[in-house]
């Protein structure tokens, strides 16, 4: 709660809260897996979610049977070539593909005079955005590369805010990642996590699926 703090803004991860590119992240990887002879499955892909995509080539290779070094270039053209095998899979996106209530829920947002933007582990979000049909519908896209941390750290949902003019303590921040909850709270922002309740305890509110985003409701839990 955040009791006698106006709500200015609504702050968005995009992969699985926006639109679901988890199964185009998993079969990039998936094929770099393979080609390493090292075993993927979709469980270790979920300690993927909201993490940078060198950080997530390195647990990746930590996977393998017998450890191999990779120099710096290296580790960038493995990550390139995931990259570039997850952008040909992201063509193929539409606006059918936002997720469910979103498109609603971000309307009443803008509806209500407040600010939106994206706080995206990914460098593509400008594409995926586009190809959504969503550009213009948030005021502020953080640029990934120029951030010196990866979420559990605050910084992405730190930036946002200054960046939209905001207070952080009157922002909402919405994710799908735990590591992105903690990120949010650690911005000291109100957190509303999409997934199962076990897997986000710091989350203030956790929502089975992007379905259920009710802009009124959500305002109301934040003013307490």
């Amino acid at each position: 709660m955040s009791e006698g703090i106006t709500l200015q803004a609504v702050i968005f991860d995009l992969d699985g809260v926006i639109t679901d590119t988890a199964e185009y992240h998993y079969q990039a990887w998936k094929a770099i897996a393979a080609e390493l002879g090292i075993p993927f499955t979709r469980e270790f892909n979920e300690n993927l979610k909201g993490v940078s995509r060198i950080d997530s080539l390195k647990l990746l290779l930590s996977q393998a049977e017998t450890p191999v070094s990779y120099s710096d270039e290296e580790l960038h053209q493995l990550a390139e070539r995931k990259n570039k095998l997850y952008v040909e899979l992201i063509e193929t996106i539409t606006p059918a593909d936002l997720l469910p209530g979103v498109a609603d829920f971000v309307a009443a947002i803008r509806a209500a005079g407040l600010a939106t933007g994206i706080a995206s582990a990914s460098k593509n979000a400008v594409a995926v955005l586009t190809r959504l049909g969503v550009m213009d519908r948030f005021d502020v896209i953080v640029d990934v590369t120029k951030l010196k941390n990866n979420k559990p750290d605050p910084e992405i949902f730190l930036t946002a805010a200054a960046q939209l003019g905001a207070d952080p303590a009157a922002c909402i921040g919405v994710e799908d990642a735990a590591s992105g909850v903690e990120a949010i709270k650690a911005a000291g922002m109100f957190a509303v996590a999409i997934g199962r309740a076990e897997h986000f305890p710091h989350a203030d509110i956790v929502l089975p699926s992007t379905s259920q985003l009710d802009f009124r409701e959500l305002k109301q839990a934040f003013e307490g």
